[in-house]
């Protein structure tokens, strides 16, 4: 039996997802939604609407910041980068992800 990804299960933890792949380096929309396809083997893919909600969010909500790359390596793009009340907040969100998989872990 093969196990499925809910993706009500991830959706609630896109931001920090997105944070701890900002935490290694800037990045744009792009980068970041193939790296968590690689990094899930392919098994979970980021809508793109998604992924872009997640950055207006964090945002706006000062937990990252954005500013236009450099054009000479291809197309103008939006990068992005972890602020550190954003590093913070990474920390927080993956210490309670831990405790409750911990606690699903025992139950289950």
């Amino acid at each position: 039996m093969k196990g499925k990804i809910s993706s009500d299960l991830l959706r609630g933890h896109t931001d920090t997802i997105v944070l701890g792949i900002l935490k290694n380096s800037d990045s744009y929309g792009y980068e970041i939604s193939k790296i968590i396809t690689e990094k899930s083997e392919g098994q979970y893919e980021l809508k793109e609407a998604t992924l872009y909600s997640s950055f207006r969010r964090l945002e706006k909500d000062g937990y990252i910041t954005s500013y236009w790359g450099d054009e000479t390596q291809g197309g103008r793009r939006k990068y992005y980068k972890v602020t550190s009340a954003g590093e913070t907040l990474y920390l927080r969100n993956k210490a309670d992800w831990e405790f409750t998989q911990n606690i699903i872990n025992k139950l289950l």
